[in-house]
């Protein structure tokens, strides 16, 4: 079979054919296989019969990156981007939207009747502790004619997702699988003491060398250095560097991706080998076509973003990428990569979730990264999703994957790297958890019987089931094992010693059974009985003030209604209401220091109290959803609101870190947050207009780029 003129590889050709027998697919293959073509394909299909198709992704530049390949591939007459700030040709055939807003429309009751499909690129995120739930919500609630197109990376329980997904959509989910890459992988330990080996022969080496890890210094011996708890490092236990590695791989090995789990630290290693190499990695020629590229970005409007050190550093081959960073700098250094202009790029690992980046060489510079409470090991999923970004199809023989680390240190890390080559995947578990603001528009749109039907769909929800009925059969077994040997457990009377531990067992599993089989229900019982004490909603179920405000608000949902209901924005100038809404959606670096903070001590000190009352908190603590109060953006965002360029609050700053695509991320958020308080005063025509006229003054510039 062919497509577009390429022949089609068998799990491509297998998923195609079960779309057209009109079953959803579930399509799991290695990073840069080529899946997003069966997605292509139901596209091309859905047009030709004169239907619709929506696509999803987990992250944004994911989606921006979509749109505007399907505005290539299909026209741009034909292709839409809806997300919470920015809506162009909402009536398109082809949608690229964010989940959150597909959510939102099913809710609405939306007419769906032409809907052939909705594409959910990264489908496994329906893990992610944070969104999870909204990817729950869509395939719970999407009409059953609409076909699902799930893209995924390798899971552990992909059948039993499978299972499910049959389930909640009451039709044939096929599930076709890929484990061969198109380019094969070659896995490098890279030492400083050992150099690029095997993992095999680096493990050899070990053992020959009898290296052993060196003992941590006793916090009671004698320091050296000026600073207290700095001991002198023996040299020949020096770490292994990014700039060992750079060495070891040499220029065959160009162009490479350097994986680290910091932001800061992509853009100091970035200047540091710069600083090291002294010279250009690109030809002359090369570099003037950089330099063009620049001068080009310049004209259309990023000067603000630019200096001379991101000039040099572009110039010499070198960038680096992350999600602070600039949002048309990340286009500029995206395009001098696609242009094959960047030889060393230093990124976080969202530059490896679906963005089509190949590169000759993966480096990761560790096995472990912070999950927001402490350092966890790497999972094999985003150890492949990376390690995936090794090997251009068509020009590399195989991909290069290089872990960096000390060879003292490579026993500690052995465990984890044999699970990563036994494709040791992590199965996808369900987050789900509904939203206060999901349960009012769940009362509000359906009647109860009708919620509990969709809520005992969710993921969640089914595999309890599954365990309770393990837990019955196995209950069943011993019983019937119990009556063959003449008792009976509901028959008072003596038993002897060895059967009371399983008689205690039994009843375990009974417990166990009743508590999964109606825990799902019980817990959105529990979030209706919470709305009913704090008098949001009455004892009908019908709604006061609070649940009726509650509908609106999705960001920080029960602290932002909270201070609705204060009054809290009602008074407040709109710009500083502005920055108020940026303070409520994200947290600055610790290396971020801003100057006029103090000037809105009496406002922050009100918010902080709303913050802190037992209402809010009640609430995040059973949605455990993450509260966010930072005050240090009010005088951000009001700047932003006042018509500031983000070149001119950015120099207000004292920063170490490039932070500029974080306060972009933090206006458009704002934006979001901004919306929904608009909609929320649709009874209030004053305070409406108040907001459109605000969100007509934030909707610039940064804000609104998408290409």
């Amino acid at each position: 079979m062919e497509y577009r003129g390429l022949s089609l590889d068998r799990f491509q050709i297998e998923a195609i054919e079960a779309l057209q027998a009109d079953k959803s697919v579930l399509v799991a293959a290695p990073t840069g296989t080529g899946k997003t073509l069966v997605a292509d394909w139901i596209v091309d299909s859905a047009m030709a019969k004169g239907q619709s198709v929506i696509y999803t992704a987990p992250i944004k530049a994911l989606s921006n990156q979509k749109y505007r390949d399907y505005c290539t591939l299909f026209g741009s007459e034909n292709v839409g981007l809806v997300t919470g700030d920015l809506v162009i040709r909402r009536d398109a055939p082809c949608k690229v939207m964010t989940t959150e807003i597909l959510r939102n429309m099913l809710l609405g009751n939306e007419s769906f009747d032409n809907l052939a499909a909705v594409i959910i690129d990264e489908i496994h995120f329906l893990d992610d502790p944070e969104r999870g739930t909204t990817w729950e919500e869509v395939l719970i609630y999407l009409p059953q004619h609409v076909l699902i197109v799930g893209l995924s990376a390798t899971l552990s329980n992909l059948h039993q997702f499978a299972d499910w997904l049959h389930y909640v959509r009451n039709r044939d989910v096929v599930v076709v699988e890929e484990y061969k890459r198109a380019v094969p992988l070659s896995f490098r330990v890279g030492t400083h003491q050992s150099k690029l080996r095997s993992i095999k022969k680096t493990k050899e080496l070990h053992a020959k060398m009898g290296i052993r890890k060196p003992k941590p210094q006793p916090k009671h011996k004698k320091f050296y250095g000026k600073k207290k708890g700095h001991f002198k490092r023996d040299r020949s236990s020096r770490e292994t560097t990014h700039i060992d590695i750079f060495r070891m791989l040499g220029q065959e090995a160009h162009p490479y991706l350097y994986f680290v789990f910091s932001r800061a630290k992509t853009e100091s290693l970035a200047f540091m080998l710069s600083r090291h190499n002294r010279q250009s990695l690109l030809s002359p020629q090369e570099q003037s076509q950089v330099q063009e590229h620049i001068d080009r970005f310049i004209e259309q409007g990023g000067g603000a973003a630019i200096n001379k050190h991101l000039t040099r550093l572009y110039r010499d081959g070198i960038a680096f990428h992350h999600a602070g960073l600039h949002v048309m700098l990340k286009n500029l250094v995206e395009e001098l990569y696609e242009k094959k202009l960047i030889r060393v790029l230093y990124c976080t690992g969202t530059f490896a979730l679906g963005i089509n980046m190949p590169a000759r060489a993966a480096v990761l510079d560790a096995l472990e990264r912070y999950d927001g409470q402490g350092m966890i090991e790497l999972p094999t999923r985003e150890f492949m999703q990376m390690a995936g970004r090794a090997g251009r199809r068509g020009m590399d023989e195989e991909g290069l994957v290089v872990m960096r680390m000390n060879l003292e240190d490579f026993p500690d890390m052995l465990p984890r790297i044999e699970r990563y080559m036994n494709h040791s995947y992590e199965p996808v578990h369900s987050q789900f958890s509904l939203s206060f603001n999901s349960v009012v528009n769940l009362l509000h749109y359906h009647p109860i019987d009708r919620i509990q039907q969709l809520v005992e769909r969710s993921f969640l929800s089914w595999s309890r089931k599954q365990k309770a009925e393990e837990c019955v059969r196995e209950a069943n077994e011993m019983e019937r094992a119990l009556a063959a040997a003449g008792f009976d457990i509901d028959v008072a009377g003596k038993m002897p010693k060895g059967l009371h531990k399983q008689k205690k067992q039994l009843r375990k599993l009974h417990r166990r059974a009743e508590y999964n089989q109606s825990q799902s229900w019980k817990e959105f019982e529990q979030r209706i009985e919470f709305l009913q004490r704090w008098h949001y909603v009455k004892e009908d179920r019908s709604f006061n003030a609070g649940a009726k405000a509650l509908m609106f608000f999705q960001i920080q949902e029960m602290f932002t209604t909270e201070l609705f209901l204060e009054g809290i924005f009602d008074s407040l100038p709109p710009t500083e209401l502005y920055g108020v809404l940026c303070g409520m959606v994200v947290e600055l670096p610790r290396n971020v220091h801003v100057g006029e903070k103090k000037r809105y001590r009496g406002i922050s000190r009100r918010i902080q109290a709303v913050l802190h009352s037992d209402i809010v908190q009640e609430s995040s603590a059973i949605t455990k959803q993450v509260l966010v109060w930072e005050p240090a953006m009010i005088p951000i965002g009001k700047a932003w609101a006042e018509g500031d360029s983000l070149e001119e609050i950015l120099e207000s700053l004292s920063y170490s870190t490039d932070v500029s695509g974080t306060l972009v991320g933090a206006f458009r958020r704002a934006k979001d947050l901004c919306m929904q308080l608009k909609n929320a005063w649709s009874d209030f025509p004053g305070q409406r207009e108040r907001m459109h006229q605000l969100l007509k003054a934030v909707s610039r510039d940064e804000v609104e780029v998408i290409a």
